[in-house]
């Protein structure tokens, strides 16, 4: 079953399309744990989509299917029209935990992956400079990460992500292990870069006030197993953002309280409370 909300010009040609998806893992000796069940979303070229769901619900799941990293068991992702046939290459992927080398310079952690891809080193240290300047982080080219601030990590590999250039951005709680000020000095961060080119990003997050802060659609997944998307919320907040002031709109309050009422039953049958 697809949920979607009003249809927009982003629609048009999606960058992500999940028909029927459903994904399932073995266990030794058991029927298959049946964690994604049917489910179809699409995310449009330019938009900015978040998913919301109670813990074990299949968010970080669909985010691994669109990076090629798991098979579903049925149905399939597509990529700008293409069904996806092992890793997706168009995206890039920035994970709840960091992915910074220790023993490397934040400078040489965000030239490695143009390194890796054969550019010449002196061309990726001179293009990873300009993404430090870009995340704000130009006056510690040479710190070790052990020498940086959790939000200075995160933003290293947001610029890790960027320097790719990839079409699609997939970000699963990437703010997660930050304090509340830093979320949102991050959250700011992330869209002022997103506004530069607009690219499709799939954003997974336990935080509604942050993925309604963000986003242009914020997506409910319902309780696992057999998980699936069960609602989609368009957010016609204005743009640009500021991911702080924006909390204080009181149209964000009443879609606050409308995805809440929805969320909360799914949040609610996790932790086997009585919805009442």
């Amino acid at each position: 079953m697809e949920v979607s909300g009003e249809t927009s010009a982003a629609d048009a040609r999606p960058a992500i399309r999940l028909d029927g998806l459903r994904i399932a893992f073995g266990q030794k000796g058991r029927p298959a744990y049946e964690a994604v069940d049917a489910t179809s979303l699409t995310v449009g070229e330019n938009e900015f989509v978040s998913i919301v769901g109670p813990t074990g619900c299949g968010k970080s799941t669909l985010l691994n299917a669109v990076a090629g990293l798991l098979k579903p068991a049925a149905g399939g992702v597509e990529v700008f029209g293409r069904p996806l046939s092992g890793l997706c290459r168009e995206a890039g992927y920035l994970f709840q935990q960091d992915a910074v080398m220790p023993w490397k310079t934040a400078l040489d952690n965000v030239a490695l992956g143009l390194e890796i891809a054969g550019r010449p080193r002196a061309e990726a240290l001179e293009e990873a400079r300009v993404w430090l300047g870009r995340v704000g982080l130009a006056r510690f080219a040479d710190r070790y990460p052990h020498q940086l601030s959790g939000g200075q990590r995160k933003r290293v590999g947001l610029a890790q992500v960027l320097i790719r250039h990839p079409k699609i951005l997939l970000m699963d709680e990437p703010f997660g292990p930050l304090d509340a000020q830093t979320r949102q000095i991050m959250g700011n961060l992330l869209l002022g870069l997103w506004a530069a080119d607009r690219k499709a990003v799939l954003f997974v997050t336990h935080d509604l006030e942050e993925a309604i802060a963000l986003s242009d659609r914020v997506l409910i997944m319902s309780a696992g197993p057999n998980a699936r998307v069960i609602g989609d919320h368009r957010i016609d907040l204005a743009r640009p953002r500021d991911a702080s002031e924006i909390r204080l709109d009181p149209r964000f309050h009443e879609l606050h309280r409308a995805i809440w009422n929805q969320l909360r039953a799914e949040v609610v049958k996790t932790y086997g409370e009585d919805a009442a």
